[in-house]
């Protein structure tokens, strides 16, 4: 019973006055009450404001391209080999990560992608066609 008398007499005055110690604010941070009307007045004024456009990273385009070559050589290069063990299911593979890296390529270049089925090669063709229209290579 002695240590927790102890410890309330130690601990509840020291949280007491850490409490009131927190209200009062210290000379590096400006008052509450302008800290309330900053933040309100910056809610304002995202309200106000335009929104900004999505900022364009080139490094993200070549990335796009060069993952597409890579893919693309290695369809050709699978297409080409006739000994490949399972040779149609990497095959369907590829071509489906071919045409998820042309879904992205397609929204980074501002091109319409249209609902097809998985690996409709129409959509793949018309997709590669816009892309090359745009100055895209791979």
């Amino acid at each position: 019973m002695s240590w927790v008398l102890l410890a309330a007499v130690m601990f509840v005055p020291a949280l007491v006055f850490g409490a009131i110690w927190q209200l009062f604010p210290s000379a590096d941070e400006p008052p509450r009450w302008r800290t309330f009307v900053a933040t309100r007045l910056e809610h304002l004024a995202e309200r106000i404001r335009p929104p900004r456009p999505p900022e364009y990273d080139p490094f993200t385009t070549l990335r796009v391209q060069e993952r597409l070559g890579v893919v693309a050589d290695h369809v050709r290069s699978l297409e080409l080999d006739p000994r490949t063990f399972a040779r149609a299911e990497r095959i369907i593979a590829s071509q489906l990560a071919y045409d998820q890296l042309l879904v992205e390529a397609c929204k980074l270049a501002g091109v319409e992608v249209q609902p097809a089925a998985k690996g409709d090669p129409a959509e793949r063709f018309r997709e590669e066609v816009e892309l090359a229209s745009r100055g895209w290579a791979w």
